[in-house]
């Protein structure tokens, strides 16, 4: 299977493993399949026998096609070993009548990143020994908290890279920062910026595409790639558990094969989501995707209306991994659905005028699998408490996000189907304002809340976010978003 660039460009397409390789396609496009392979309910019903990993193997070998299975079967084993993932890599609990939550936080570094981060370095580096790379490769990530932390624990002391992370020095919870800060390995990297999540990805991207940049560590025998969901080697894993959450669900007789399966996802990249629209085209009976956002409803505003702007005030909230306003992966939708010569064009508009407008038939093509809603604080607040009064589930203000958007989705069109939630963090990630939420008081220092919280609650803090409460920071540099290119090239050549 061949990779084109959703702008236009590598028309001829290169394979799975060098648009790993490269994470950006040559005119800053991202890398997508040529087609999207089909499966059927014999596959489905086949692969609902499996164990994760081997589930996993099975549908990276469709689009990873100059990968061997073998290869894959070892790294996905490797991935989502037991002694990674506890319980398991993505275990399913059930919220109410007809609602479930995919648990997607049980890896290392406790959030849904781990999912692909823990099998991604493996695919890259297996990637340079087939395109025959002999350069050391930079891996250069933008983060709004988790994305950061399960890279750096996921290409810590991976033989051939080096891992440098930019993380907003204020938008990110306490503990995720001290889980950056206190990242170990001899080949890593963090630094904060002054500045919020957009300024980080686009100060990335700038440094991708700086030809002398470029030229200047490829001298040194140097070359960028990304771990951010842009890259395509991130993003497949995540299609996996999609696939997998359906038939763990007909497995336990909650659904039926064909029964249509709606999904809600806390949505700021639009990265995980999109993988879970693949899914869909692949043939798994999924009916609506809908779209969760905060505050930031910037995606909102485009699933109503076809407009996509973000030329508006951007507001810090407690759901910080969704402090975004330029959803990159929004770009693969608009190829799929639109064409990459529409799609190069909305580009353009989004990069000269800050925004651009579907047409009324192009946002009929969108809404066909998407729907979007928006979660204020108050309301993100309001049901972590319903939620853990009601179920005992302990839930992050960013799944609370989701939850409360599938609520008024079931309510909105009276669904009386299965609804997945997708559930991104562990709690504990953002003990702070889960706290706040359950008892109405934030504490006096916010490293205490996850201690705290454990003790209300009684549900066990994951022991990965445990250990690093007690951990000193070793990364406490901040720059200026205009000095980050200085930071990659002296990180790049030391």
């Amino acid at each position: 299977m061949k990779y084109v660039s959703t702008r236009g460009a590598d028309s001829a397409g290169v394979s799975s493993s060098e648009a790993i390789k490269r994470g950006l396609a040559s005119d800053g496009g991202l890398y997508m399949p040529e087609n999207i392979p089909t499966v059927d309910e014999a596959y489905i019903r086949d692969l609902a026998t499996l164990p994760y990993p081997e589930r996993c193997a099975r549908i990276l070998s469709l689009f990873l096609t100059d990968y061997t299975y073998e290869e894959l079967l070892e790294d996905a084993r490797g991935a989502y070993s037991e002694e990674k993932f506890v319980p398991s890599a993505a275990p399913i609990s059930k919220l109410g009548d007809n609602k479930y939550m995919l648990e997607l936080w049980h890896g290392p570094t406790s959030a849904f990143k781990d999912m692909a981060l823990q099998i991604m370095p493996r695919l890259f580096v297996r990637a340079l020994k087939k395109c025959g790379e002999t350069r050391e490769a930079l891996i250069l990530v933008a983060t709004s908290g988790d994305t950061g932390k399960a890279a750096l624990e996921g290409y810590k002391n991976v033989p051939g890279t080096k891992i440098k992370v930019f993380y907003p020095i204020d938008g990110v919870s306490s503990v995720q920062k001290r889980q950056m800060q206190a990242q170990d390995g001899d080949n890593v990297s963090v630094v904060g910026i002054v500045g919020n999540f957009d300024d980080a990805q686009t100060g990335v991207k700038n440094i991708f595409s700086d030809s002398e940049c470029r030229e200047r560590l490829n001298d040194r025998g140097v070359f960028l790639s990304s771990a951010n969901s842009i890259n395509w080697g991130r993003l497949v894993p995540q299609i996996v558990y999609y696939v997998s959450a359906y038939c763990d669900l007909m497995k336990e007789g909650a659904i039926s094969y064909g029964d249509l399966l709606d999904v809600c996802v806390p949505t700021g990249n639009f990265g995980n989501i999109f993988a879970g629209f693949i899914a869909k085209r692949m043939g798994v009976p999924i009916g609506k995707l809908v779209c969760a956002s905060n505050k930031n409803d910037v995606l909102t505003e485009f699933m109503e209306s076809g407009r996509y702007n973000k030329k508006r005030v951007f507001h810090t909230t407690m759901s910080p991994s969704m402090d975004i306003l330029i959803s990159s992966n929004l770009e693969r939708l608009l190829f799929v659905t639109l064409g990459s010569e529409k799609c190069a064009e909305y580009m353009r508009k989004l990069g000269a005028e800050g925004e651009y407008t579907l047409t009324c038939d192009e946002l009929s093509l969108i809404n066909e699998s998407f729907v979007g809603y928006s979660t204020d604080e108050d309301e993100c607040m309001e049901t972590v408490a319903r939620i853990y009064k009601s179920t005992h589930h302990l839930i992050d203000t960013h799944t609370s996000v989701a939850v409360s958007a599938a609520e008024r989705y079931i309510n909105d069109v009276k669904s009386t189907g299965a609804m997945l939630v997708v559930s991104t963090a562990s709690p504990y990630k953002f003990a702070g304002d889960v706290y706040a939420s359950l008892t109405g008081k934030k504490p006096e220092e916010d490293l205490d809340a996850p201690l705290l919280l454990e003790k209300l609650s009684g549900v066990d803090m994951p022991a990965p976010l445990r250990r690093v409460l007690s951990s000193e920071p070793r990364h406490t540099k901040v720059i200026d978003r205009t000095d980050m290119m200085a930071a990659v090239v002296e990180f790049a050549l030391r």
